[in-house]
Protein backbone atom coordinates (compact mmCIF):
# COMPACT_ATOMS: atom_id res chain seq x y z
CA UNK A 1 0.00 0.00 0.00
CA UNK A 2 1.56 3.63 -1.31
CA UNK A 3 2.50 5.44 1.55
CA UNK A 4 2.34 9.34 1.70
CA UNK A 5 3.93 12.07 3.63
CA UNK A 6 1.84 15.01 4.89
CA UNK A 7 3.05 18.27 6.12
CA UNK A 8 0.48 19.65 8.75
CA UNK A 9 0.99 23.48 8.40
CA UNK A 10 -0.08 26.67 10.60
CA UNK A 11 -3.34 27.59 9.19
CA UNK A 12 -4.19 31.34 8.16
CA UNK A 13 -6.89 31.89 11.34
CA UNK A 14 -8.00 35.19 10.25
CA UNK A 15 -6.62 38.17 7.63
CA UNK A 16 -4.76 39.75 10.47
CA UNK A 17 -2.91 36.56 11.59
CA UNK A 18 0.96 36.87 10.66
CA UNK A 19 2.09 33.80 13.53
CA UNK A 20 1.40 31.35 16.03
CA UNK A 21 3.26 30.08 19.02
CA UNK A 22 2.92 25.99 19.83
CA UNK A 23 1.27 25.66 22.89
CA UNK A 24 1.15 21.98 24.00
CA UNK A 25 2.35 19.24 21.45
CA UNK A 26 -1.17 16.37 21.78
CA UNK A 27 0.66 13.98 19.68
CA UNK A 28 4.21 12.82 19.43
CA UNK A 29 6.21 10.79 17.50
CA UNK A 30 4.58 7.69 16.43
CA UNK A 31 1.06 8.19 17.40
CA UNK A 32 -1.85 7.46 14.80
CA UNK A 33 -3.81 11.02 14.43
CA UNK A 34 -7.36 10.45 13.37
CA UNK A 35 -9.06 12.90 10.49
CA UNK A 36 -9.78 16.06 12.31
CA UNK A 37 -7.86 14.97 16.03
CA UNK A 38 -6.37 17.79 17.40
CA UNK A 39 -2.25 17.27 17.32
CA UNK A 40 -1.52 20.40 19.08
CA UNK A 41 -2.39 23.36 20.63
CA UNK A 42 -1.43 26.85 19.90
CA UNK A 43 -1.38 30.82 20.69
CA UNK A 44 -2.08 33.55 18.28
CA UNK A 45 -2.62 36.79 19.31
CA UNK A 46 -6.25 36.40 18.91
CA UNK A 47 -7.42 33.15 20.92
CA UNK A 48 -6.11 29.55 21.92
CA UNK A 49 -6.99 27.02 19.54
CA UNK A 50 -6.32 23.51 19.02
CA UNK A 51 -4.74 22.85 15.64
CA UNK A 52 -6.68 19.75 13.78
CA UNK A 53 -5.37 17.07 11.51
CA UNK A 54 -6.52 17.44 7.67
CA UNK A 55 -5.81 13.85 7.41
CA UNK A 56 -5.55 10.09 8.92
CA UNK A 57 -2.10 8.79 9.83
CA UNK A 58 1.03 8.15 11.98
CA UNK A 59 2.80 10.92 13.42
CA UNK A 60 6.32 10.76 11.96
CA UNK A 61 8.54 14.05 12.51
CA UNK A 62 7.66 17.35 14.48
CA UNK A 63 9.01 20.01 13.12
CA UNK A 64 8.22 22.90 15.68
CA UNK A 65 8.74 22.70 19.16
CA UNK A 66 7.26 23.69 22.67
CA UNK A 67 7.15 27.56 22.68
CA UNK A 68 8.30 28.55 18.90
CA UNK A 69 6.86 31.35 17.35
CA UNK A 70 6.74 30.11 13.59
CA UNK A 71 4.57 32.75 10.48
CA UNK A 72 1.46 31.34 9.23
CA UNK A 73 1.86 28.18 6.41
CA UNK A 74 5.31 27.16 8.18
CA UNK A 75 5.42 23.00 8.21
CA UNK A 76 5.27 22.32 11.81
CA UNK A 77 4.95 18.24 11.72
CA UNK A 78 4.48 15.28 9.23
CA UNK A 79 2.10 12.78 8.95
CA UNK A 80 2.88 9.41 7.00
CA UNK A 81 -0.80 8.46 5.21
CA UNK A 82 -1.76 5.07 3.73
CA UNK A 83 -3.77 4.78 0.56
CA UNK A 84 -3.76 8.32 -0.97
CA UNK A 85 -6.87 7.87 -2.82
CA UNK A 86 -9.12 9.15 0.33
CA UNK A 87 -6.17 11.42 2.03
CA UNK A 88 -3.80 12.66 0.47
CA UNK A 89 -4.85 14.60 -1.89
CA UNK A 90 -5.47 16.91 0.59
CA UNK A 91 -2.99 19.28 -0.48
CA UNK A 92 -1.83 20.04 2.62
CA UNK A 93 1.64 19.83 2.03
CA UNK A 94 1.68 22.19 -1.22
CA UNK A 95 -1.12 24.15 -0.69
CA UNK A 96 0.32 26.46 2.21
CA UNK A 97 -2.06 28.72 4.63
CA UNK A 98 -4.39 29.01 2.27
CA UNK A 99 -5.96 25.74 2.31
CA UNK A 100 -4.41 24.86 5.80
CA UNK A 101 -7.73 24.59 7.49
CA UNK A 102 -9.27 22.43 4.53
CA UNK A 103 -10.23 18.70 4.43
CA UNK A 104 -9.93 16.37 1.59
CA UNK A 105 -13.69 16.66 -0.15
CA UNK A 106 -15.41 14.39 -2.52
CA UNK A 107 -15.59 15.02 -6.61
CA UNK A 108 -19.28 15.94 -6.37
CA UNK A 109 -18.55 18.45 -3.56
CA UNK A 110 -15.67 20.07 -5.62
CA UNK A 111 -18.27 20.42 -8.59
CA UNK A 112 -19.84 22.24 -6.09
CA UNK A 113 -17.56 24.34 -5.23
CA UNK A 114 -18.35 27.35 -8.05
CA UNK A 115 -21.49 28.04 -6.54
CA UNK A 116 -20.60 27.65 -2.95
CA UNK A 117 -16.84 29.23 -3.12
CA UNK A 118 -16.65 28.53 1.04
CA UNK A 119 -17.99 25.36 0.67
CA UNK A 120 -14.66 23.42 1.12
CA UNK A 121 -13.26 25.31 4.22
CA UNK A 122 -14.14 24.26 7.38
CA UNK A 123 -13.39 26.12 11.10
CA UNK A 124 -11.40 23.69 13.59
CA UNK A 125 -14.46 23.71 15.12
CA UNK A 126 -16.57 22.36 13.17
CA UNK A 127 -13.83 20.07 12.17
CA UNK A 128 -13.97 18.67 15.62
CA UNK A 129 -17.64 18.73 15.60
CA UNK A 130 -17.73 16.60 12.91
CA UNK A 131 -15.09 14.33 14.19
CA UNK A 132 -16.85 13.78 17.55
CA UNK A 133 -20.01 13.01 15.65
CA UNK A 134 -18.61 10.64 13.02
CA UNK A 135 -20.02 12.89 10.42
CA UNK A 136 -18.59 13.39 6.45
CA UNK A 137 -18.41 17.16 6.56
CA UNK A 138 -19.00 16.81 2.70
CA UNK A 139 -22.73 15.17 3.67
CA UNK A 140 -23.39 17.81 5.58
CA UNK A 141 -25.83 21.32 3.67
CA UNK A 142 -23.79 24.67 4.26
CA UNK A 143 -25.61 27.59 5.33
CA UNK A 144 -23.15 29.81 5.63
CA UNK A 145 -21.35 32.74 3.91
CA UNK A 146 -20.42 31.57 0.23
CA UNK A 147 -21.92 27.70 0.88
CA UNK A 148 -19.81 27.59 4.44
CA UNK A 149 -20.94 24.83 6.74
CA UNK A 150 -21.01 26.57 10.35
CA UNK A 151 -21.05 24.84 13.56
CA UNK A 152 -24.75 25.07 13.31
CA UNK A 153 -25.34 22.59 10.67
CA UNK A 154 -23.40 20.36 11.64
CA UNK A 155 -25.69 20.34 14.90
CA UNK A 156 -28.90 20.24 13.09
CA UNK A 157 -27.35 17.05 11.09
CA UNK A 158 -26.93 15.25 14.57
CA UNK A 159 -30.19 16.21 15.21
CA UNK A 160 -31.36 14.95 12.23
CA UNK A 161 -30.43 11.49 12.87
CA UNK A 162 -26.86 11.51 10.90
CA UNK A 163 -23.38 10.51 13.36
CA UNK A 164 -23.14 8.95 16.61
CA UNK A 165 -25.96 7.52 18.27
CA UNK A 166 -24.11 7.95 21.83
CA UNK A 167 -22.11 11.16 22.16
CA UNK A 168 -18.90 11.45 24.54
CA UNK A 169 -18.62 15.22 24.34
CA UNK A 170 -20.72 16.97 27.66
CA UNK A 171 -20.99 19.89 25.25
CA UNK A 172 -22.45 18.37 22.78
CA UNK A 173 -24.44 15.81 25.40
CA UNK A 174 -26.06 19.20 26.52
CA UNK A 175 -26.57 20.81 23.06
CA UNK A 176 -28.39 17.18 22.30
CA UNK A 177 -30.57 16.55 25.30
CA UNK A 178 -31.41 19.70 26.77
CA UNK A 179 -33.03 18.22 30.12
CA UNK A 180 -29.77 16.92 31.02
CA UNK A 181 -27.59 19.01 33.34
CA UNK A 182 -24.04 18.51 32.29
CA UNK A 183 -20.76 18.88 34.47
CA UNK A 184 -20.14 22.11 33.48
CA UNK A 185 -23.42 23.30 34.24
CA UNK A 186 -22.76 22.27 37.25
CA UNK A 187 -20.10 24.50 37.94
CA UNK A 188 -21.07 27.53 40.14
CA UNK A 189 -20.54 30.35 38.65
CA UNK A 190 -20.85 33.84 39.52
CA UNK A 191 -21.95 36.21 35.94
CA UNK A 192 -20.08 35.27 33.44
CA UNK A 193 -16.41 35.34 35.41
CA UNK A 194 -14.07 32.09 35.82
CA UNK A 195 -14.88 29.67 39.00
CA UNK A 196 -12.60 26.88 37.81
CA UNK A 197 -8.87 27.49 38.12
CA UNK A 198 -7.51 28.33 34.39
CA UNK A 199 -3.89 27.68 33.14
CA UNK A 200 -1.34 29.76 35.40
CA UNK A 201 1.07 32.60 33.56
CA UNK A 202 4.43 30.76 33.27
CA UNK A 203 6.34 31.86 36.16
CA UNK A 204 9.91 31.72 35.96
CA UNK A 205 12.24 32.20 38.93
CA UNK A 206 15.56 34.29 37.47
CA UNK A 207 18.49 36.24 39.13
CA UNK A 208 18.23 34.91 42.64
CA UNK A 209 20.86 36.50 45.28
CA UNK A 210 23.05 35.51 47.78
CA UNK A 211 19.48 35.64 50.08
CA UNK A 212 18.22 33.01 48.29
CA UNK A 213 15.66 35.46 46.71
CA UNK A 214 14.61 37.03 43.43
CA UNK A 215 12.74 38.41 41.19
CA UNK A 216 9.51 36.09 39.48
CA UNK A 217 9.64 36.63 35.42
CA UNK A 218 6.27 35.62 33.55
CA UNK A 219 6.38 35.34 29.71
CA UNK A 220 4.17 37.86 27.69
CA UNK A 221 1.98 35.56 26.12
CA UNK A 222 0.36 36.94 22.32
CA UNK A 223 -3.00 37.40 23.94
CA UNK A 224 -1.25 39.25 26.90
CA UNK A 225 0.50 41.30 24.07
CA UNK A 226 -2.43 42.05 22.24
CA UNK A 227 -4.16 42.84 25.65
CA UNK A 228 -1.44 45.73 26.47
CA UNK A 229 -1.50 47.54 22.50
CA UNK A 230 -5.41 47.66 22.76
CA UNK A 231 -5.63 49.04 25.81
CA UNK A 232 -2.74 51.24 25.37
CA UNK A 233 -4.45 52.18 22.15
CA UNK A 234 -7.98 52.96 23.50
CA UNK A 235 -6.56 54.87 26.51
CA UNK A 236 -4.20 56.91 23.98
CA UNK A 237 -6.50 57.91 21.21
CA UNK A 238 -9.79 58.22 22.89
CA UNK A 239 -11.00 60.93 25.22
CA UNK A 240 -12.54 58.45 28.03
CA UNK A 241 -15.29 59.75 30.07
CA UNK A 242 -17.75 57.74 32.42
CA UNK A 243 -20.98 58.01 34.76
CA UNK A 244 -22.76 55.82 36.83
CA UNK A 245 -26.08 55.28 37.84
CA UNK A 246 -28.06 53.33 40.72
CA UNK A 247 -30.78 50.73 39.99
CA UNK A 248 -33.33 48.96 42.37
CA UNK A 249 -33.40 45.62 41.28
CA UNK A 250 -35.20 44.49 44.10
CA UNK A 251 -38.36 42.54 41.79
CA UNK A 252 -35.31 41.38 38.98
CA UNK A 253 -34.25 39.38 41.75
CA UNK A 254 -37.15 38.23 42.92
CA UNK A 255 -37.91 36.68 39.49
CA UNK A 256 -34.77 35.04 39.06
CA UNK A 257 -35.14 33.17 42.64
CA UNK A 258 -38.79 32.20 41.55
CA UNK A 259 -37.30 31.04 37.53
CA UNK A 260 -33.51 29.73 38.48
CA UNK A 261 -34.49 26.55 39.46
CA UNK A 262 -37.12 25.18 36.58
CA UNK A 263 -34.49 27.00 34.52
CA UNK A 264 -32.09 24.96 35.51
CA UNK A 265 -34.07 21.89 34.90
CA UNK A 266 -35.67 22.58 32.00
CA UNK A 267 -32.27 24.29 30.01
CA UNK A 268 -29.46 22.74 32.41
CA UNK A 269 -27.70 25.93 32.78
CA UNK A 270 -27.66 28.81 35.07
CA UNK A 271 -29.92 31.50 34.85
CA UNK A 272 -27.71 34.54 36.01
CA UNK A 273 -28.47 38.54 36.55
CA UNK A 274 -26.52 38.98 32.89
CA UNK A 275 -28.97 37.48 30.52
CA UNK A 276 -31.37 39.75 32.07
CA UNK A 277 -28.71 43.04 31.92
CA UNK A 278 -27.92 41.99 28.62
CA UNK A 279 -31.96 42.01 27.56
CA UNK A 280 -32.22 45.59 29.26
CA UNK A 281 -28.94 47.15 26.93
CA UNK A 282 -29.64 45.91 24.17
CA UNK A 283 -33.32 47.08 24.02
CA UNK A 284 -31.87 50.38 25.28
CA UNK A 285 -29.53 50.51 22.19
CA UNK A 286 -32.53 50.16 20.17
CA UNK A 287 -33.68 53.47 21.60
CA UNK A 288 -30.36 54.92 21.47
CA UNK A 289 -28.24 53.35 18.60
CA UNK A 290 -25.81 56.15 18.45
CA UNK A 291 -24.50 53.89 21.66
CA UNK A 292 -23.64 51.38 19.13
CA UNK A 293 -21.03 53.27 16.98
CA UNK A 294 -17.49 53.65 16.15
CA UNK A 295 -15.52 56.67 15.12
CA UNK A 296 -13.88 56.74 11.65
CA UNK A 297 -12.37 59.89 11.92
CA UNK A 298 -14.42 62.12 9.23
CA UNK A 299 -17.75 60.02 10.25
CA UNK A 300 -19.32 58.00 12.65
CA UNK A 301 -20.75 54.59 11.92
CA UNK A 302 -23.44 53.47 13.17
CA UNK A 303 -23.79 49.47 13.36
CA UNK A 304 -26.61 47.93 12.43
CA UNK A 305 -26.30 44.77 14.04
CA UNK A 306 -26.05 44.60 17.89
CA UNK A 307 -23.28 42.18 18.88
CA UNK A 308 -22.59 42.13 22.43
CA UNK A 309 -18.84 41.56 23.66
CA UNK A 310 -18.77 40.02 26.97
CA UNK A 311 -15.81 40.73 29.01
CA UNK A 312 -14.66 37.24 30.41
CA UNK A 313 -11.88 37.35 33.12
CA UNK A 314 -9.67 34.65 33.93
CA UNK A 315 -6.32 34.43 35.92
CA UNK A 316 -4.19 35.41 33.40
CA UNK A 317 -6.25 37.42 30.33
CA UNK A 318 -9.26 38.92 29.67
CA UNK A 319 -11.48 38.22 26.61
CA UNK A 320 -14.33 39.58 25.33
CA UNK A 321 -16.30 36.68 23.36
CA UNK A 322 -19.45 38.16 21.18
CA UNK A 323 -23.31 37.56 21.46
CA UNK A 324 -24.08 38.01 17.60
CA UNK A 325 -27.29 39.75 17.14
CA UNK A 326 -28.22 39.56 20.94
CA UNK A 327 -31.59 41.96 20.01
CA UNK A 328 -33.31 38.59 18.25
CA UNK A 329 -32.86 36.98 21.70
CA UNK A 330 -34.95 36.72 24.45
CA UNK A 331 -33.84 36.56 28.21
CA UNK A 332 -33.32 32.72 28.12
CA UNK A 333 -31.53 32.43 24.57
CA UNK A 334 -28.86 35.24 26.13
CA UNK A 335 -28.50 33.13 29.12
CA UNK A 336 -27.87 29.98 26.70
CA UNK A 337 -25.34 32.24 24.64
CA UNK A 338 -23.72 32.72 27.80
CA UNK A 339 -23.09 29.94 29.15
CA UNK A 340 -22.13 28.67 26.03
CA UNK A 341 -19.16 31.29 25.51
CA UNK A 342 -18.27 30.84 29.21
CA UNK A 343 -17.53 27.06 28.54
CA UNK A 344 -16.30 27.53 25.94
CA UNK A 345 -13.57 30.28 27.53
CA UNK A 346 -13.28 27.93 30.38
CA UNK A 347 -12.40 25.27 28.05
CA UNK A 348 -9.40 27.12 25.77
CA UNK A 349 -12.21 26.26 22.47
CA UNK A 350 -13.03 29.97 21.77
CA UNK A 351 -12.44 30.76 18.25
CA UNK A 352 -11.64 34.01 15.96
CA UNK A 353 -15.41 33.74 14.70
CA UNK A 354 -16.33 33.66 18.49
CA UNK A 355 -14.62 37.05 19.44
CA UNK A 356 -14.83 39.08 16.21
CA UNK A 357 -17.60 41.42 15.47
CA UNK A 358 -18.24 42.85 18.72
CA UNK A 359 -20.05 46.72 18.83
CA UNK A 360 -21.30 47.20 22.19
CA UNK A 361 -19.31 45.48 25.66
CA UNK A 362 -20.74 44.60 29.07
CA UNK A 363 -18.26 43.46 32.04
CA UNK A 364 -19.94 41.79 34.89
CA UNK A 365 -17.68 43.28 37.23
CA UNK A 366 -19.96 42.35 40.20
CA UNK A 367 -19.02 39.11 39.81
CA UNK A 368 -16.20 39.28 42.09
CA UNK A 369 -17.21 41.98 44.29
CA UNK A 370 -17.19 45.46 43.04
CA UNK A 371 -19.49 47.97 43.69
CA UNK A 372 -17.69 50.88 41.23
CA UNK A 373 -15.37 50.76 38.02
CA UNK A 374 -14.46 52.51 35.67
CA UNK A 375 -13.87 50.05 32.51
CA UNK A 376 -11.64 50.84 29.73
CA UNK A 377 -12.94 50.71 26.40
CA UNK A 378 -12.81 47.75 24.24
CA UNK A 379 -11.54 49.93 20.84
CA UNK A 380 -12.84 50.78 18.46
CA UNK A 381 -16.16 50.78 19.99
CA UNK A 382 -17.95 54.05 21.46
CA UNK A 383 -18.90 52.55 24.92
CA UNK A 384 -18.91 50.02 27.67
CA UNK A 385 -21.20 49.10 30.45
CA UNK A 386 -20.28 47.65 33.94
CA UNK A 387 -22.98 45.37 36.01
CA UNK A 388 -21.93 46.34 39.54
CA UNK A 389 -22.52 43.56 42.53
CA UNK A 390 -26.44 43.72 43.89
CA UNK A 391 -26.28 44.35 47.53
CA UNK A 392 -28.81 45.24 49.92
CA UNK A 393 -29.17 48.96 50.95
CA UNK A 394 -31.62 51.43 52.91
CA UNK A 395 -33.36 53.51 50.48
CA UNK A 396 -35.97 56.35 50.73
CA UNK A 397 -39.53 55.51 49.32
CA UNK A 398 -42.13 58.28 49.81
CA UNK A 399 -40.14 59.45 52.46
CA UNK A 400 -39.83 56.12 54.26
CA UNK A 401 -36.93 53.81 54.71
CA UNK A 402 -36.86 50.25 52.82
CA UNK A 403 -34.17 47.92 52.33
CA UNK A 404 -33.64 47.46 48.76
CA UNK A 405 -31.63 45.09 46.66
CA UNK A 406 -29.53 48.11 44.63
CA UNK A 407 -26.77 47.57 42.14
CA UNK A 408 -24.93 50.67 39.93
CA UNK A 409 -24.00 50.19 36.75
CA UNK A 410 -21.15 52.27 34.95
CA UNK A 411 -20.46 53.33 31.64
CA UNK A 412 -17.18 54.32 30.44
CA UNK A 413 -18.05 56.88 26.88
CA UNK A 414 -15.81 58.34 24.11
CA UNK A 415 -16.41 61.52 24.45
CA UNK A 416 -15.77 62.35 20.37
CA UNK A 417 -19.27 60.15 19.75
CA UNK A 418 -20.99 60.75 22.85
CA UNK A 419 -21.73 63.53 25.71
CA UNK A 420 -23.80 63.24 28.65
CA UNK A 421 -27.01 63.96 27.30
CA UNK A 422 -27.06 60.53 24.78
CA UNK A 423 -25.22 58.67 27.99
CA UNK A 424 -27.43 59.60 30.46
CA UNK A 425 -30.24 59.02 28.29
CA UNK A 426 -29.13 55.45 27.24
CA UNK A 427 -28.49 54.61 31.57
CA UNK A 428 -32.05 56.03 31.78
CA UNK A 429 -33.35 53.46 29.78
CA UNK A 430 -31.27 50.42 30.75
CA UNK A 431 -32.23 51.28 34.28
CA UNK A 432 -36.14 51.83 33.52
CA UNK A 433 -36.12 48.39 31.66
CA UNK A 434 -34.30 46.52 34.51
CA UNK A 435 -36.32 48.18 37.21
CA UNK A 436 -39.47 47.19 34.56
CA UNK A 437 -38.89 43.28 35.39
CA UNK A 438 -41.23 41.40 37.44
CA UNK A 439 -42.75 38.05 38.61
CA UNK A 440 -45.05 37.98 35.98
CA UNK A 441 -41.75 38.43 32.86
CA UNK A 442 -41.60 35.80 30.69
CA UNK A 443 -37.94 34.17 29.85
CA UNK A 444 -39.23 33.03 26.13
Amino acid sequence: MMKTMTEIVVPQLAESLVSATIDKWVKQPGDWVELYEPVCEIITDKVNAELPSTVAGKLVKILVGKGETVPVGTPICIIETEGSADHAGSGAADSGAENAGNVSVSPAAELDSEDAPMRNRFSPAVQQLAAEHAIRLTDVPGTGLGGRITRKDVLAYVAAGAGKANITSSGNAAAQAPNTVDAAAQVRSSGMHLTETPRFPKIEVEGASGLGRGDNFIDVTPIRNTIARNMRQSVSEIPHAWTMIEVDVTNLVLLRNKLKDDFMKREGINLTYLAFLLKAVVNAIKDVPIMNSMWAVDKIIVKRDINIALAVGTEDSVLTPVIKNADHKNVAGLAKEIEELARKTREGKLTLSDMQGGTFTVNNTGSFGSILSYPIINYPQAAILTFESIVKRPVVINDMIAVRSMANLCLSLDHRILDGVICGRFLQRVKDNLESFNLESKLY
